[in-house]
């Protein structure tokens, strides 16, 4: 991973890491890329079924979909993929047409065991196949009511450690699980997200960006209240959903002195915005810090081909080049835009490659970068007491009609 950055903050770092060790210690999320993964590898080797479906929202299914829509393209996987993570009843009934339900096997995913989302859709499915041992497989807190479901009806299930926040959950067997049936190595994304731990843990390279990262987001949060992630790259459209969760969610609450906090997220995808969001970034308001994410090897040689179209010969320059190596050209001349205004905080991340160790690596960075920036900000980073509020009023409200 390659990296540069134009960020000069000036606050200290060493009381905010030794809170970070301190935290490691109760926080499961940072030991997760150590685990044992043979009894998921080995269940992995079970699965018959053609179709894998996640029934599952947020934390739940957002850092696997990242992972997938990220490999999905660069590698003859075995299975295919399908998320079910919405009640819009139209997504539902798209999804459901694409599979074929008696060869699937449906992976229900909440870590409270009470998410209404999940439980509905599970419900629903209920009607349409059914549901059993053979086709149903449970990940959720060991001692949930979704986990009483399971051993009622003796279906297997996979714990999500209590320590271990949904949206930082994605190396648990929330995300390896289902990666793992349909053929990505989740041994190889452990490394990758291994290397980032040791390499922040030692102080390394990793270390230095993202203290100086974090302090820099929280000394200007006042100025520079958006964090737009600009990734040129579409299989990046999912880590992009992830990030904004994982972002917003973490970081916008009160803190100990009783104010109001928070980074808003923005997540995009080049060279798609550079049509529409650069213009705001570029002559608009100065509140925002900017990422920009290359990838740099797309492994594909696909190229512009050697052709005049008539009326347009003006544009034969383009004949030859890789479309890799146009959409890298044109992040660069991006950030060259951005960098040449000098009043706009904007830093630059290249990843490896379209594989398993460059992807863990970029999110476990993430998850780091955030719990890092939470301590600067003096908040919990693993609470949700705003959405938790929405939550209980839904309930209410659907227990009242009921009534």
């Amino acid at each position: 991973m390659q990296y540069s950055d134009n960020f000069n903050p000036t606050l200290s770092n060493d009381k905010v890491f030794q809170n970070i060790i301190e935290e490691k210690k109760v926080r499961g999320y940072y030991n997760l890329p150590f685990q044992d993964t043979t009894q998921i590898k080995e269940y992995a080797k079970t699965v018959k079924q053609k179709y894998i479906v996640v029934i599952g929202i947020g934390g739940s299914s957002l850092g696997t979909y990242a992972i997938y829509k990220y490999l999905k393209h660069s590698r003859p996987l075995e299975k295919k993929l399908y998320f079910l993570e919405t009640t819009d009843p139209i997504d539902i009934r798209s999804k459901i047409e694409n599979v074929d339900l008696e060869d699937t096997l449906f992976i229900v995913i909440s870590k409270s065991g009470t998410t209404v989302e999940t439980v509905s859709i599970f419900k629903f499915l209920h009607t349409l196949v059914k549901i059993d041992r053979n086709n149903t497989l449970i990940i959720t807190e060991n001692d949930s009511k979704l986990n009483s479901y399971a051993q009622i009806h003796g279906m297997k299930t996979f714990e999500i450690p209590k320590n271990v926040g949904g949206r930082f959950s994605v190396f648990s067997a929330v995300g390896l699980l289902p990666l793992a049936i349909v053929g990505i190595d989740i041994d190889a994304l452990l490394g990758g997200a291994q290397e980032i731990h040791d390499a922040f843990f030692n102080k390394g390279e990793e270390y230095k960006r993202i203290m100086k990262k974090a302090r820099f987001f929280v000394e200007f949060k006042n100025k520079f209240n958006i964090n737009v992630l600009f990734t040129y790259s579409s299989r990046l459209e999912g880590f992009n959903k992830w990030y904004v969760q994982l972002w917003g969610e973490s970081l916008g609450k009160i803190d100990v002195n009783n104010s109001n906090q928070g980074l808003t997220p923005i997540g995009i995808i080049g060279p798609i915005d550079q049509h529409s969001f650069l213009q705001l970034i570029v002559e608009g308001r100065r509140d925002k810090t900017i990422t920009v994410i290359k990838v740099e090897n797309f492994n594909s040689n696909c190229a512009i081909p050697d052709v005049t179209l008539e009326g347009l010969e003006e544009l034969d320059y383009l004949n030859g080049i890789e479309f890799s190596d146009l959409i890298n050209k044109q992040a660069d001349a991006t950030i060259e835009a951005i960098n040449n205004l000098n009043d706009i905080p904007c830093d630059v991340i290249v990843i490896d490659g379209i594989c398993e160790r460059a992807i863990a690596g970029l999110m476990y960075e993430y998850e780091l970068l955030t719990s890092v920036t939470a301590k600067f900000m003096y908040i919990d980073a693993y609470d949700q007491p705003g959405v938790e509020a929405g939550k209980i009023i839904l309930k209410e409200k659907l227990k009242q009609e009921k009534s």
